[in-house]
């Protein structure tokens, strides 16, 4: 356990940050799930809805929590999964 005045704080600013980053992470989650889903299952239309959510709780991440890069990859990996499946549709 933290002794100092500071370090008090910092653990408490560790653990509000660490329930931030969870929820980040489990919406991305969610969001990349739901796609998939959707995609595997043929309504690539109703994925295609979804997509503009998927990237703005991606771009809200990557200001703090998630690299621009990794980002910019999920992104693209999304876009490259529905435009392939609406080709083969």
């Amino acid at each position: 356990m933290p002794i100092t005045k500071s370090a008090k704080k910092a653990l408490r600013q560790s653990i509000k940050r660490h329930q931030k980053n969870l929820q980040k992470k489990e919406a991305i989650k969610d969001i990349v799930k739901k796609i998939k889903k959707l995609v595997s299952q043929g309504k690539t239309e109703e994925a295609k809805v979804l997509l503009p959510q998927a990237y703005k709780t991606i771009d809200k991440a990557s200001k703090s929590y998630l690299h621009k890069r990794a980002a910019a990859r999920k992104k693209s990996r999304l876009t490259a999964l529905l435009n392939k499946s609406s080709i083969q549709a």
